[in-house]
């Protein structure tokens, strides 16, 4: 988050990815930094996973953080 927050403020476009129980977190955290860095959070947990489960869950990220990145925020 703290990354995010210092490359927003510097003009370059982030999305942080975590995982779902994380959310209230990172939203306390971005709060703390007075920010609203966009955030993607994809099931958890990750690493019992298999190859092709991460890659279904990568590929419905995709087009998420794509957004996020080349959307401008207002």
């Amino acid at each position: 988050m703290h990354a995010s927050a210092d490359l927003e403020s510097r003009g370059v476009p982030t999305v942080f990815i975590a995982t779902e129980p994380f959310v209230n977190g990172a939203e306390a955290q971005a709060r703390a930094l007075g920010v609203e860095p966009i955030g993607l959070f994809v099931p958890h947990p990750i690493q019992d996973r298999t190859d092709d489960e991460v890659r279904v869950i990568a590929d419905e990220a995709v087009a998420k953080i794509v957004t996020g990145l080349t959307t401008e925020q207002t």
